[in-house]
């Protein structure tokens, strides 16, 4: 296991998040050592499928794993109860059972719902993330929220499930379209913001010889949280800094703006709505390590069209929500205001 990165988290089971590069072929032999043979689902989506299922299927099976394939179109478009209700169907239908598991082929749509789906089928069963993206490898794999979208607001319906395994192989980054790479930087930035202000200096240097390490470093940081508040009722809503307002982003948009683009901009406008709260003024040093992974800061919707849909953010309680507010470069902090305050901050800011 020299060749991995083994990085353990402890939530309310524990299992590896094994980082590895070029390691995918042998991917049914970890599992083989981890395991009882049993059938693997796999979920995946079609431009996944073409690069990898193969690799995945004649690994597991040439390691004593039974494999079937669901495969969706690509997308946050597919992320929905219709798509996760059809996996879960094809499942019953091969006649899988609580001693076989699912596994997660793909970026952040395809784990949030393979795991929504194995969280509900036969009231649970175990699945393993194989995240494809760096969005996925760096945050949504790990730590077991699980969700699909509805017309109202992202992941409003969900679980809390942790995974068995995430196996992350830094070599399928390679064949990521640009955008989608630049796509997961805006979740890499996000922990250097929040928690380590060495990450955030390092990812400065924009120096490729460390995605590795960075990627591992945005693990362990997530592990950490995750093993202190593993139901978000604390410190995890640091996670979301940049979400609340990045999430209402990508609805309006109908998702033609994505995850990365909405939470760059989300996180961007955090920072002035800390300045306006008296926090430190970090709009500058936040706007500029964006921009300078290529994302646009502006804001195409108004305060009132952000504040209407933030009223369904997960982080409303009754009159009041949570943001995420910098308070410095490497430390944020969860601020409590009413709703009427929300909507006056956002209107006093220019988005």
């Amino acid at each position: 296991m020299d060749k991995y990165n083994i990085i353990k988290v402890n939530a309310s089971h524990q299992y590896d998040v094994m980082v590895c590069n070029g390691m995918l072929p042998e991917l049914g032999n970890v599992m083989s050592k981890l395991f009882d043979r049993c059938s693997i689902a796999i979920l995946t989506d079609d431009i996944v499928d073409a690069l990898y299922a193969d690799t995945v299927i004649k690994s597991l099976k040439a390691n004593g794993f039974r494999c079937i394939k669901h495969t969706i179109p690509n997308g946050e478009s597919s992320k929905n109860m219709d798509s996760v209700l059809s996996f879960i169907n094809f499942m019953a239908s091969e006649q899988i059972t609580r001693s076989d598991m699912v596994l997660a082929l793909g970026g952040g749509v395809i784990g949030d719902m393979a795991g929504f789906a194995s969280a509900i089928y036969l009231r649970g069963i175990k699945y393993i993330q194989v995240p494809t993206t760096l969005l996925a490898a760096v945050d949504s794999s790990v730590g077991g929220k699980t969700a699909v979208d509805i017309s109202a607001g992202k992941n409003l319906i969900g679980a809390f499930h942790q995974p068995a395994l995430v196996f992350c192989d830094t070599a399928t980054l390679e064949t990521l379209p640009a955008n989608i790479m630049r796509d997961g930087f805006a979740e890499v930035i996000k922990y250097g913001i929040i928690l380590d202000k060495d990450l955030y200096n390092n990812l400065l240097k924009k120096d490729s010889a460390l995605l590795e390490q960075i990627i591992s470093r945005c693990i362990e940081i997530k592990r950490d949280v995750v093993a202190a508040d593993e139901f978000d009722k604390g410190e995890r809503q640091l996670l979301n800094f940049g979400h609340t307002i990045g999430h209402s982003i990508e609805l309006l948009s109908n998702f033609t703006i994505t995850h990365g683009e909405a939470v760059a901009k989300g996180m961007v406008i955090a920072a002035k709505l800390g300045k306006e709260c008296g926090y430190a003024d970090v709009v500058e040093p936040i706007k500029n390590i964006v921009e300078m992974y290529g994302f646009d800061t502006y804001c195409p919707y108004s305060a009132t069209e952000i504040y209407k849909v933030a009223l369904s953010d997960k982080k409303r309680d009754k009159n009041n929500i949570t943001v995420v507010l910098p308070e410095s470069i490497g430390r944020c902090v969860l601020h409590t205001i009413s709703t009427e305050e929300f909507y006056n901050l956002l209107n006093r800011i220019k988005l």
